[in-house]
Formats: C-alpha cells, structure tokens, sequence
C-alpha cells in the first residue's frame, strides 16, 4: 500500500501536472470504485466542469479541493496508483500513447479515467480494485469522524518530541503495530515502520508501555529521518506503486530491512529476520534491535 512518502509524492506530481485544470469528462469499466455517489452517472454528472484548486494529503488519502465547494478524495489502498499522461482505447485496452514509463507494465490496470480541459488525462491504475473515489462537500470532509480523527502528521513543525511522547502516553501493544495506526499517527505503513525502528535500534514486538525515554527520542528522529528520505527519494516501487508519470520511485536503493529477509544487515553482519504478528510482516536485525 502507497504509504505517506509514495502519497506525498503523489501530490506533488499532481500538483505540477493536473493544478488549475478542469474536469471535462470520467471513464471508468469498474464504477465501484467510486464509493460517493454510489450513482455513477451521478458522479460523472457532478465532476463535470469542477475545477482543480488545490491538491494535497491527509494521511494516505489525496484530496483535490474543486470549485463549488467541492473535494475528490482518492484513496489509492493497495496497489492503485495516479497517472497524467494520454492514453488511446485499442481493442478495448487503454493504451499510453507515447514511449516511457507509462508503458511499465504495472501502469496497465486502469479502471477509470479523467479527462481534462488541455488534452490530458489523470487515470487510476489499481491491480486488484480496492482504491476508493469519494466526492465530498469539502466542509463535511474536514469535519467528517474520518479526518477528524485521524492522527497528527509526523512531518508538520507541530510534531514535536513531545507531541509524539503525547500521542503514545498510555497506549497499549507492540512498537511496530502502533506506529501504523492512523488514529495514532498518520501515514506511516508497513515498510516505513520496519525502516524507522531499525534505524533505532528497537525490537518491533517491544511493548510501546515499555520504551525508555532515549528509545522514544530515537525512534522519534527516525520516522522523521525515514519519512523525509522517503519523499526526496519519490517513494518505493519495489512492488506496485509509481509516480504520477509512471517512473519508480527510488526509496529501494535505502531500504534496509523490509522483504531482506536472511540478506546481511548493512550495519552489523547479522542476518534480518522476519516475523508476523498482527497479520503483518515485520523485518528486523536480531543483533541490532533489542
């Protein structure tokens, strides 16, 4: 699943390709994606002529705020992942009309298409169909029990040490599952989570009630040192997602423990290791993280 490094890449791509365009038109041969309105041509009849004012990210979800008070939240889950490009209908099959990487063969799956005011095109390629497409009146979005209770975002300023110290004060259960809740804290998934507790040497089954001061402060600096590398870096593409012009992100080339599974740690020698717990896989270094 696109966590909060590959999404903010996301919005940045969105923003220098598809800002202050309008929606003329909407394809889609899998209209459950879009879950408000359910009525598909309802939702076609409602994009129309909206206007893109503003993209951004709350979480994992991409919102595009629109003319008439409106906002198109995108949820991408899984595998989805945002295109801007143009693409011909050929037997059936979407096809990118011009070499590069939207032709990666991980960008073919696209079940609903955008069409633009300047000739373009913003296309949803989602493998096994679980994003999800909600057009919102953007007043009740901000105040909706989804956003609201979400949790802070760990690269604004006002997630201090102390805020992060807040936020788990008197929560129960193992470092790494914590870490990915976004009523908790926002963004942060399965890789990422892997990524920051091995760059502070903590155990990921180790209890949160546990942790002493200095392992709250390092694992603190850590989400923050890997989420900010996350996003120079656009992301990780090992699996499924690609940026906005189909290319790979390239977070893979600082990827320490997460699906190294019995490859050397780069820090000690010893062997990662994985373990599931949660319904999730955790990767780390049995000598480094205690």
């Amino acid at each position: 699943m696109p966590e909060l490094p590959e999404v903010e890449t996301t919005v940045k791509g969105l923003n220098a390709k598809v800002l202050n365009r309008t929606f003329v038109g909407v394809w889609s041969d899998w209209k459950k994606t879009v879950k408000k309105p359910k009525d598909f041509k309802q939702f076609e009849k409602e994009i129309k002529n909206k206007k893109i004012k503003k993209i951004w990210r709350r979480a994992k979800n991409i919102i595009f705020e629109l003319s008439g008070e409106a906002s198109l939240l995108v949820h991408q889950k899984m595998t989805g992942h945002l295109l801007v490009g143009k693409w011909a209908l050929n037997n059936n099959t979407w096809k990118p009309i011009k070499k590069g990487p939207l032709n990666d063969p991980y960008n073919r799956f696209l079940h609903i298409i955008f069409f633009l005011n300047n000739g373009e095109m913003m296309a949803l390629s989602d493998a096994r169909k679980f994003a999800k497409i909600e057009l919102w009146n953007t007043k009740e979005l901000l105040n909706s029990n989804e956003f609201k209770n979400l949790g802070p975002e760990p690269l604004e300023r006002s997630f201090t040490l102390e805020k992060f110290k807040e936020v788990l004060k008197n929560k129960k259960g193992k470092v790494k599952q914590v870490l990915m809740v976004p009523e908790i804290i926002a963004g942060i998934g399965n890789i990422y989570s892997s990524e920051i507790l091995w760059q502070a040497k903590v155990h990921p089954e180790k209890s949160v009630a546990n942790l002493t001061a200095k392992e709250l402060e390092l694992i603190y600096k850590a989400i923050n040192k890997v989420l900010v590398m996350g996003v120079k870096l656009g992301g990780e593409s090992f699996s499924d997602y690609r940026k906005p012009d189909g290319s790979k992100g390239d977070f893979d080339t600082e990827r320490r423990v997460y699906k190294r599974e019995n490859q050397k740690c780069i820090r000690c020698g010893e062997k990662i290791k994985r373990i599931k717990f949660g319904g999730r896989s955790a990767f780390f270094c049995p000598k480094c993280q205690k």
